[in-house]
């Protein structure tokens, strides 16, 4: 299996190591992880993840919202509110965590 950025023999990006790009930053799976159940303000997101600093749940918010993976919704109110959410294009990415799930558990955890 090619793993590189190109397939051997074409021009086209390998889809793997696009995919690989985009969910490979620190805390970016499971600030997707954490949006499958539904929208979560950012407060929330920080709760859940332990340990993430408010520069890069920012950070990555932003990466994946430009990839389209989450949407932004933010209301006009005092003080001003913003929710996060999952786009069609990163429910598609649950089953990748699925499957990392299933492996951790399998060969991982029970150790």
């Amino acid at each position: 299996m090619e793993l590189t950025q190109t397939h051997q023999n074409s021009n086209t990006i390998c889809p793997i190591a696009r995919t690989a790009a985009i969910i490979s930053g620190k805390w970016t799976l499971l600030i997707i992880r954490d949006l499958v159940p539904g929208v979560k303000r950012f407060n929330q997101l920080e709760r859940s993840l332990q340990g993430i600093s408010p520069k890069t749940l920012s950070e990555r918010l932003r990466s994946l919202e430009e990839e389209g993976i989450i949407a932004r919704q933010t209301f006009a109110e005092v003080p001003p509110r913003v929710e996060y959410s999952l786009t069609e294009k990163g429910h598609d990415l649950v089953s990748v965590l699925e499957s990392m799930r299933i492996f951790g558990n399998r060969w991982l955890c029970n150790k």
